[in-house]
């Protein structure tokens, strides 16, 4: 395994990560490291283990063993609640947006804005399609209308918004799960930029792919995971494309 070295602290460190359900393990003493303002890939055929792992980060599962530390203290991450305190937020396959919503009401789905008019809170609806445009706006992402329903939105569109809406709220570290399945080619290099951008902005990424011509554009780095073990941490330029398809399938070791 190549051993990528930086000054600060990682933004997360995962050790000897262990997993089992039942008789099957899913993980198998995994280390995962994601340096400050780093897009560290994690791929893997299914069933490597990499939403396992994810899930255990975002406090959906409780590892068997191992300790998880975030910017160098070590925590017990025991709900999704609690990764969202720590600045974890997780952009899911099926992107948790609500299609009957607006953007602006998916935006701020769960921290909406209030203000009270007597005894009575009413949302703030002006505030927040205010807020949702700009700050969008502010990460290059363009929409025609606040109040527009996400349903109504193409893939790549609805991908754009669950991404902007983790930088908005500060999240520290920013995982992309598949952000890039069934999209067409256009959409596709659309998030892709958003992915880059975040980064720009200071976010860490983990960006979650089996593509790896996807991974290969954006990554700073790459973990394997194979069967639930790690393969290895590789920086960018290690690798070819060939070489990570290879090392996912198990047709070469290194």
């Amino acid at each position: 395994m190549s051993t990528i070295g930086h000054e600060d602290t990682p933004v997360v460190h995962m050790e000897n990560i262990v997993k089992r359900f039942g008789t099957i393990t899913a993980l198998d003493g995994v280390d995962f490291t994601v340096d400050k303002q780093q897009v560290m890939a994690l791929v893997g055929d299914n069933g490597a283990g990499k939403s396992t792992l994810i899930k255990i980060l975002t406090g959906v599962h409780r590892p068997d063993r191992g300790q998880i530390y975030f910017e160098g203290q070590p925590v017990q991450i025991q709900s999704p609640r609690e990764a969202r305190a720590l600045g974890i937020e997780t952009c899911y396959q099926d992107l948790a947006l609500v299609n009957l919503m607006s953007i602006s009401r998916n935006f701020f789905l769960g921290r909406e804005l209030a203000r009270r008019l007597g005894p009575v809170n009413w949302l703030d609806m002006r505030e927040m399609s205010t807020l949702t445009r700009t700050s969008l706006a502010d990460v290059g992402i363009n929409i025609r209308s606040p109040s527009q329903r996400v349903g109504e939105l193409s893939g790549g569109e609805r991908q754009s918004i669950a991404i902007g809406r983790a930088m908005h709220f500060g999240a520290k570290l920013l995982i992309l799960d598949e952000p890039t399945s069934a999209l067409s080619v256009a959409e596709t290099r659309k998030v892709l930029t958003y992915t880059l951008n975040a980064k720009e902005r200071g976010l860490s990424v983990i960006f979650i792919s089996h593509n790896v011509r996807h991974v290969y554009q954006v990554a700073d780095a790459y973990t394997i995971l194979r069967h639930g073990r790690k393969v290895g941490t590789y920086a960018k330029g290690e690798l070819t494309e060939d070489d990570i398809a290879d090392l996912i399938t198990g047709e070469r070791e290194r």
